[in-house]
């Protein structure tokens, strides 16, 4: 049965960071089928409605660790690192354009950094990076890996 959940992110940045990564847990916990995406400019927020099923927890189970995804924690990116994050970048900025919504919702520049240091191969590399769940990756990941091709 679908479920719909309503976020709100909100666009100062003392509330961006907290109500996206709500946002982000909320995707990876969950298989979302459809999602629309509003912004309301009086109150400076996103209205994010997702369309979802709940996925079946089994009680009494022991739940496996979550394994430790890939994050790029230092800035420092090589030569040819830093090339990739660029085309990561306007690749971003025409895709938000396009989709209109913001930048941040394709991807963060952190997660961006990780993929131009951790330069997966195939889409199952991607699901290694933290920040990519199997919602990003089914809208992204192609584009993605064809920029790490070509760079």
């Amino acid at each position: 049965m679908m479920k719909v959940k309503v976020f709100k992110i909100r666009i100062p940045e003392e509330f961006l960071y907290k109500d996206q990564e709500m946002l982000d847990n909320f995707l990876e916990a969950h298989e979302i089928m459809k999602v629309e995406t509003a912004f309301v400019s009086e109150e400076r927020y996103w209205s994010v409605i997702l369309y979802f099923e709940d996925v079946k927890e089994i009680k009494n189970t022991v739940k496996e660790p979550k394994a430790v995804k890939y994050s790029a924690e230092n800035d420092f990116l090589n030569f040819n690192e830093e090339k990739i994050l660029n085309a990561l970048k306007i690749w971003r900025s025409e895709k938000a354009r396009e989709q209109n919504l913001p930048t941040y919702f394709i991807a963060s520049n952190k997660e961006l950094m990780s993929v131009a240091r951790y330069k997966p191969a195939k889409k199952e590399e991607l699901l290694e990076i933290k920040g990519f769940g199997k919602h990003k990756i089914e809208n992204y990941g192609e584009e993605i890996l064809e920029i790490l091709d070509s760079v």
